[in-house]
């Protein structure tokens, strides 16, 4: 059980024994303000006239939406550089819904580019996912796990929030919202002897992101990281407020990561990221934690070929782990790309991740089971999560391969249900 962890570490050994001291060479920090103005997959905008198209609307694609199209954006500083008006629209293909948000931001302080910002939006959301409001004013312009996910509720959305800059290294963001939620899968939340299939949930949250060795150039259209430096943390606490706006629930959720990076003179790397959840008092499973699962729920391997994440846990199903209390560790060691040819730099990557978490009260969530083939009722990570595996990227137009094998004690009785073979995809323009 233990032999694929312990060939990922000698391998990382044998490729950093003999390794020379991490250093920042100055090639690393030499991009300009308009280097990164001048391509829109790096800023996430593509400008026309006085509004700024948001890249990440555009195309999206999940198991409930099908195909997702969509356009949206936010006004520039040819309009204003006070005020800025902005929202999306999008029309998933299968539910035949059509999803939007509105708003507008009011910029009070220039100098730590400080913004009020109020929101509307009706959308869909992932059952157990967790985000850091201050991790989504970095851009990425393609996330691959989103294509495998299956499980979602509606919500209707008010929000009102102010973002700041203490420093160019520190960010902050403190935020107010109200939320009607209704469920689209099966799932009933039994609280206090009510039980309850859709709530109202009124939440005030406070973020805050450290990066002392990151760089920034700040557009008009929010922060844009061109060296990305680290380490960084992120630290966040989310209060749910009962009989605020007719909220149902009382709870608080705890957040905190550190993503620590290694870049050593001979071009290869190692990233540490480390996480802890925490969530007390009277939490429904849509706003708990899962460990950001990547595996879709089929009997064959080939069936389950899709496209790999960035953070993932590629062999874990979706469905199968939910917890109120948890903690992940993954650690990923790239090498020097092999040079092959003046097209031909593939990458190898050595990849091992790791949780444990748990969940108080399972009786409390009724419903949302995981299918048959891969165990009962969603499980609650009371013992160790393991897999490893690795990456070949770059092999052609930015795919490449993912395969990872997960054991110990959550290995599963089919040896085939504990292999992940996907595609991976890095685009770089």
């Amino acid at each position: 059980m233990r032999n694929p962890l312990l060939l990922l570490l000698l391998l990382v050994g044998l490729t950093t024994f003999a390794q020379q001291p991490t250093i920042q060479t100055k090639q690393d920090s030499t991009a300009t303000k308009a280097e990164i103005k001048e391509s829109p997959f790096v800023t996430g905008f593509y400008p026309i006239g006085f509004f700024d198209i948001d890249l990440k609307y555009i195309v999206k694609f999940n198991s409930y939406e099908g195909l997702r199209l969509g356009v949206g954006g936010v006004t520039n500083e040819k309009l204003s550089d006070r005020y800025k008006i902005g929202g999306y629209v999008a029309y998933g293909f299968k539910d035949k819904n059509i999803k939007y948000s509105i708003g507008n931001s009011l910029r009070i302080n220039k100098e730590n580019n400080t913004w009020i910002n109020l929101f509307y939006a009706d959308d869909i959301a992932e059952i157990g996912s967790f985000k850091y409001l201050t991790d989504d004013r970095v851009y990425s312009v393609f996330e691959p796990r989103l294509v495998n996910v299956t499980q979602f509720y509606k919500h209707k959305t008010w929000q009102a929030n102010i973002q700041t800059e203490f420093s160019k290294k520190f960010l902050a963001e403190a935020r107010i919202s109200r939320s009607g939620i209704k469920q689209i899968e099966d799932y009933q939340f039994v609280n206090k002897g009510k039980t309850y299939r859709d709530y109202e949930v009124a939440e005030a949250t406070v973020s805050v992101r450290i990066s002392p060795k990151t760089n920034f150039f700040t557009s008009e259209d929010g922060r844009v990281e061109y060296f990305d430096g680290f380490p960084k943390i992120s630290a966040q606490i989310t209060k749910g407020i009962s009989g605020l706006t007719s909220s149902d629930f009382d709870y608080t959720k705890f957040g905190l990561k550190l993503d620590y990076y290694i870049k050593r003179t001979n071009l290869s790397s190692t990233n540490f990221l480390l996480e802890g959840l925490l969530a007390t008092g009277d939490v429904p499973l849509t706003h708990l934690f899962h460990a950001y699962p990547n595996n879709p729920t089929k009997d064959e391997i080939l069936q389950r070929f899709s496209v790999a994440g960035r953070r993932s846990f590629e062999t874990m199903y979706f469905g199968e782990f939910f917890s109120d209390k948890l903690a992940t560790l993954q650690v990923r060691h790239s090498l020097r790309r092999f040079d092959l040819g003046r097209r031909f730099k593939p990458e190898l990557v050595f990849v091992t991740r790791h949780a444990i978490g748990g969940l108080d009260n399972i009786e409390s969530h009724l419903g949302l089971t995981a299918p048959d083939e891969i165990g009962p009722a969603f499980g609650t990570l009371e013992q160790v999560f393991n897999e490893t595996g690795f990456e070949i990227n770059k092999l052609i137009f930015g795919f490449g391969l993912s395969f990872a094998y997960r054991y110990g004690y959550y290995n599963l009785p089919d040896f085939e249900d504990n292999i992940s073979a996907k595609f991976t995809f890095y685009l770089k323009l």
